[in-house]
């Protein structure tokens, strides 16, 4: 929870009772946004439930988006003790509303308090205290008057234990909001009242007519294509959207998308009607899908790439096949080996939405194809010890290429007559990564340099870790054999 920190030994609360004020501070903005008005939390300072509370403690505050706050500082951690908050003590105490007539001054701002009691399992255990401008009361609008009998409607449900509604699995950042648009329905389903922006967005997928007097579900269910709805129902709209039970569904036809929360209110054990949020989501969700058409694109771009490279491969080695000289068929099979390792690598990106690829599976294949096209692939083992983990492409195919190389040079010249071993090590830090290739050969010559060195393979390992990689490399003779180790950053 957001106020764990603030719970000390002085609160009774149960860890059900902390976690049920965490789902009611999850969504408490819809009651400032409704009320205009600032909240803010109290828990009652006491050793356990059967003793006297010694005052109150603020552990969460949230203020409105419809209206300017009250508040210069937050209220979190302040303390008041028991009888300097009447109103506090009256709602902890007696489990009702608490509406203080007297205006409290706040700076220059003369607000108005109320006191809400929440219970739970029968138990008050916190208050609510709302902060109103008393100014901005006092000319209400319509849409403000709506607004604040819809809340104290929620608040009672608070004082009762109804809200939050049972299994809110709604809960989400992207929820609709209290601005984004709200409809007012009663227990028949027919609009008492639509904000402008409710308006605007039902007008938006096609309703061009006054909401208020209409069943909301059955204006929905009218919007429908007949032919080809674009989001089939098990059930109509006007069941979904009737308020009888928390509901979160997306309206969608050839207009545009609306994300549809319907909340109910209650009085006691009545259903009184329902508060339903609408927000229009039509770009949103043009945008997702947007992203998902190119994720796919780039996915098959990767795919056809890979079959193309596969389809060199396999023309270069029809082509190696045809040539006499030793010399000419071998380049050509290095060749072959260089475009199998960067196809492993737009295979492994065309299996995924993003631009990272998990490099053990295509360290496996090159190892794999090392050792079969190796003369004595049964007795040669190749050991990987460490993790890649997720690397991005652009570091992935110039990696893919130089291990190529070192593992492929190293079962060509860094092998003992007997007890062939490769052994492939990795090291993976926060920002770089450390990776060596040491064989149990004859070892490099003493004067050995990879600068002067004419070997192809090695230059080209030379060149892709310096410029692609931006990273080092390192020849290391040993007693028994050579170890090759290359590092570099893995964000650039």
């Amino acid at each position: 929870m957001p106020f764990r920190h603030l719970l000390s030994d002085q609160s009774s609360l149960t860890q059900d009772d902390v976690l049920r004020l965490g789902e009611l501070t999850a969504e408490w903005q819809l009651l400032a946004d409704l009320s205009f008005a600032d909240l803010v939390l109290w828990i009652p300072k006491r050793q356990d439930q059967k003793s006297w509370p010694e005052g109150h403690r603020a552990v969460a505050q949230i203020r409105p988006m419809t209206a300017a706050t009250v508040f210069t500082h937050d209220l979190i951690g302040n303390e008041v003790t028991w009888g300097s908050r009447t109103d506090l003590d009256q709602a902890l105490s007696s489990g009702e509303i608490i509406r203080d007539n007297r205006a409290e001054q706040v700076g220059e701002i003369e607000i108005k308090v109320e006191c809400i009691p929440v219970l739970f399992l029968g138990r008050v255990i916190a208050v609510i205290s709302r902060h109103r401008n008393l100014e901005t009361m006092r000319t209400p609008s319509r849409l403000e008057l709506n607004y604040r009998e819809i809340a104290n409607h929620i608040y009672r449900m608070i004082a009762e234990g109804n809200f939050p509604v049972k299994d809110n699995v709604y809960l989400a950042e992207a929820a609709p909001r209290v601005g984004d648009g709200l409809v007012r329905v009663n227990v028949s389903g027919e609009v008492l009242f639509a904000s402008p922006n409710a308006r605007s967005a039902l007008n938006r997928v096609g309703w061009d007519k006054d909401l208020e007097g209409q069943n909301f579900g059955q204006v929905l269910d009218s919007l429908v294509s007949p032919i080809s709805p674009l989001n089939p129902k098990e059930e109509n709209w006007q069941i979904s959207m009737s308020g009888k039970q928390l509901r979160r569904e997306e309206f969608e036809n050839s207009g545009g998308v609306l994300d549809l929360l319907a909340i109910p209110l209650t009085e006691g054990d009545n259903r009184i009607g329902a508060v339903i949020l609408v927000h229009n989501v039509t770009e949103l969700r043009r945008k997702d899908r947007a992203l998902i058409s190119k994720d796919a694109t780039i996915r098959e771009i990767h795919h056809r790439v890979k079959n193309n490279l596969q389809t060199v491969s396999a023309l270069l080695r029809l082509q190696a096949r045809r040539i006499e000289d030793p010399k000419a068929s071998a380049a050509i099979e290095e060749a072959v080996r260089r475009v199998v390792s960067i196809a492993l690598v737009h295979e492994t990106l065309s299996a995924t939405s993003q631009d990272l690829v998990q490099f053990d599976e295509v360290i496996t294949k090159i190892i794999q194809g090392a050792s079969e096209l190796n003369i004595r692939p049964n007795e040669i083992q190749i050991k990987k010890m460490g993790e890649f983990g997720l690397i991005s492409s652009m570091v992935a195919t110039p990696l893919a290429l130089v291990l190529t190389e070192l593992i492929h040079n190293a079962l060509e010249h860094g092998l003992s007559t007997s007890g062939d071993l490769v052994e492939l090590r990795i090291n993976r830090q926060a920002a770089s990564m450390t990776i060596t290739v040491t064989d149990n050969g004859a070892g490099i010559p003493s004067d050995f340099s990879l600068e002067l060195n004419t070997n192809l393979g090695l230059q080209i390992v030379q060149t892709l870790t310096k410029n692609e990689l931006a990273g080092k490399i390192e020849f290391i003779k040993q007693n028994i054999g050579t170890q090759v180790a290359i590092s570099f950053p893995l964000e650039r």
